[in-house]
């Protein structure tokens, strides 16, 4: 954390805190002349083909809304930058990631609204209030649908950062072992805001640890704690 200058106010290590359409093609029994049964033919063959189309394009531009991404290094007003949303990056190492929310742009401690320094993944919330969000140093962020779910796993690597319950882990009770010096820390919290007020329950653990992620928490964070595995 030294290494960016801040402290990352997000780590607080040391301290547990508590209709389907229809379409009417006519009556064979009307008795339509031949040239108006090739012209009602071709229009419905071009209807389905149009749509497909103009389906497909929007779909990928839904596709590729949702997942706005911008990179994991500079900094970025709120609103013109980057929209408001829950962002991620993942495969960081040796906690050279650092990002921040802030309130303004003047860079003074007391502009920090939440920072972290990140090793693994992290999911970061930028509020509307929000007016600068900082990267440095992390893999490039994409934007998360916080509604979607996913194939959520029983085990999880002890410093692989931020876990989101119910899509990248199962709820359920896990244990690390073979900790040492108190490096070892989890976190469940109730956000991605990375206020003190996110935080449900942490701890540091030396040997042993052991902790029970419920289905009502949204993330858990982990780090320098050996691989976690699901007991129940």
């Amino acid at each position: 954390m030294g290494m960016k200058g801040k402290i990352a106010l997000g780590a607080v290590v040391g301290i547990v805190v508590i209709g389907a359409v229809s379409a009417n093609s006519g009556d064979d029994s009307d008795g339509g002349s031949k040239s108006s049964d090739k012209g009602s033919s071709s229009s419905a063959q071009a209807k389905p083909g149009g749509g497909k189309e103009k389906g497909s394009a929007d779909a990928a531009e839904a596709a590729e809304e949702k997942k706005v991404a911008f990179e994991g290094d500079g900094q970025f007003q709120v609103g013109s930058d980057v929209k408001p949303g829950t962002y991620r990056t993942s495969g960081n190492e040796d906690g050279m990631c650092y990002w921040e929310r802030a309130k303004d742009a003047s860079g003074e401690m007391d502009s920090l609204l939440a920072n972290d320094n990140v090793t693994g993944t992290s999911y970061v919330t930028i509020k509307a209030t929000d007016k600068i969000f900082k990267s440095s140093d992390c893999n490039d962020w994409e934007a998360v649908d916080t509604k979607a779910k996913g194939s959520p796993a029983s085990k999880m690597a002890g410093d692989g950062g931020m876990f989101r319950v119910g899509a990248d882990i199962a709820p359920g009770t896990y244990k690390s072992t073979g900790n040492e010096d108190d490096m070892c820390y989890w976190e469940r919290t109730k956000d991605a805001e990375h206020g003190l007020d996110s935080i449900i329950a942490n701890d540091n653990v030396s040997g042993s640890a052991v902790v029970t992620i419920s289905a009502k928490d949204t993330y858990f964070k982990t780090s320098g704690c050996t691989d976690w595995k699901k007991t129940g």
